[in-house]
């Protein structure tokens, strides 16, 4: 299928496969953590610690550091550098090391505490993006909410399903044409596909279930013979 976009009843196809595809997969650490826990405080803090960060160093950083600061009052309390400390080596730790005391200092200011379930009161938040925002929402929370980063934006682009050239235009758009019943599940699905199958550099379309269908747009699959496994 050559550069034929794909139906929204053929993405909600692929969508519904992948679920029991990446079933066997890695969980990403930030939905390890809220099945852990119903602490939306120690969701926030993970999901700031995961941009540009691999699951394994956010996991190490973020047990570090909740032995420190359980709770946004002992995170206020810790110096810039004791926190630059506790996350290294994740991304720009220094940057997230500022922004997480005042990010805490706000959390008990305004919240008591608590950490606010809204989009707009989230993106007040240093540290914060929409990417964040609607992960902490829809993993903290279990509200409705479209975490599109790379991979998603990236996937659906391929898919045909959008056109668009942000992750953020790619949220919209999503917004409009995904059930919302599927919205919360996009993010852990095809960021566990991106990572694992449909990369970005060397994508595996040749064992991808998806192969035969999927439109592959602006794609260079990896030169190889292997079949397709498990293809719909």
């Amino acid at each position: 299928m050559a550069n034929q976009v794909l139906s929204r009843a053929q993405v909600l196809c692929f969508l519904d496969a992948l679920e029991n595809e990446v079933l066997a997969y890695q969980v990403p650490v930030v939905d390890l953590i809220a099945v852990q826990t119903t602490d939306p405080y120690r969701v926030l803090v993970a999901t700031v610690l995961s941009s540009r960060t691999k699951d394994e160093v956010t996991a190490g950083a973020a047990t570090r550091l909740f032995e420190r600061a359980p709770n946004p009052e002992a995170l206020a309390s810790l110096a810039v550098h004791e926190i630059a400390q506790l996350i290294y080596p994740v991304g720009f730790y220094q940057t997230k090391a500022r922004q997480l005391p005042t990010l805490a200092a706000i959390l008990i200011a305004r919240y008591d505490g608590a950490v606010p379930d809204t989009i707009e009161a989230l993106l007040e938040l240093p540290g914060v993006g929409r990417k964040t925002a609607n992960l902490v929402l829809s993993a903290a929370f279990g509200k409705p909410a479209i975490c599109v980063d790379t991979h998603v934006h990236r996937i659906m682009n391929i898919w045909g399903f959008v056109a668009t050239g942000s992750p953020q235009e790619t949220e919209m758009v999503l917004r409009r044409r995904l059930p919302k019943r599927y919205w919360s599940k996009v993010n852990r699905f095809l960021v566990a596909f991106g990572q694992k199958t449909c990369r970005p550099i060397g994508p595996q379309c040749d064992i991808c279930l998806l192969a035969t269908k999927c439109p592959r747009i602006g794609v260079q699959p990896r030169k190889t013979k292997r079949e397709p496994m498990h293809a719909i």
